[in-house]
C-alpha cells in the first residue's frame, strides 16, 4: 500500500474548499483503495484529505503534534476532528504539550519520514510560520520525495 503524507493550507473559503476536495479525489483515484493517508486532522486540507482517503475505501493514520492540539484548532472543527480522530486506523502521538510551530513541523516531518509521497494543497507561496506547507514541501524535495501539488485553477487563499 502506498502511504501517502498530507500538507495543506487551513481557513480554505467555501468555494477553494469544493475546488481542492475534487482536486484531491482525482490524485487519490490512482491508488485507492490501496492507500494509506497520513493527516493532522487540521481544519482545511487535512480534513479533507482524510474524508477523502476513507470515502475511497483506504486507511487513515493520525498524527497528533501536540496533546493541546484540538484545542487550537477552531472549535467549529472540533466534531469533525473527533469523527476523523475515531476512524484512524493508528494514531501517532508527538511529545510536545503545546502546538507550537516546532510541533507543527516536527508532526511534518514524522509524516515523511513514515510516507512515500507527500501531497500538498499548496498555494507555491512561502509559509506563514515556521512548519507550514511550503517548509514540508522543502524538506520533502530535499529529500527527494515526490510531492504533487493540488492548487486548482480558481482556488484562494485568505
Amino acid at each position: 500500500m502506498l502511504r501517502v503524507a498530507v500538507s495543506g493550507h487551513r481557513g480554505l473559503s467555501r468555494d477553494t474548499t469544493t475546488l481542492v476536495e475534487a482536486g484531491i479525489r482525482e490524485a487519490l483515484t490512482q491508488y485507492a483503495p490501496d492507500v494509506i493517508g497520513l493527516s493532522c486532522l487540521a481544519d482545511g486540507a487535512d480534513q479533507i484529505f482524510a474524508r477523502a482517503v476513507l470515502r475511497a475505501g483506504g486507511r487513515l493514520e493520525a498524527i497528533i503534534p501536540a496533546e493541546r492540539y484540538r484545542d487550537n484548532l477552531p472549535a467549529e472543527t472540533w466534531d469533525e476532528y473527533d469523527a476523523l480522530l475515531s476512524k484512524a486506523e493508528r494514531v501517532h502521538r508527538l511529545g510536545f504539550a503545546e502546538p507550537t510551530s516546532e510541533a507543527h513541523m516536527a508532526a511534518g516531518v514524522f509524516m515523511l519520514d513514515h510516507a512515500d509521497e507527500l501531497l500538498a494543497v499548496w498555494d507555491g507561496k512561502p509559509a506563514r510560520g515556521y512548519g507550514g506547507t511550503a517548509d514540508v514541501v522543502a524538506e520533502a524535495r530535499t529529500r527527494g520525495m515526490p510531492v504533487r501539488i493540488v492548487w486548482p485553477e480558481g482556488a484562494r487563499r485568505d
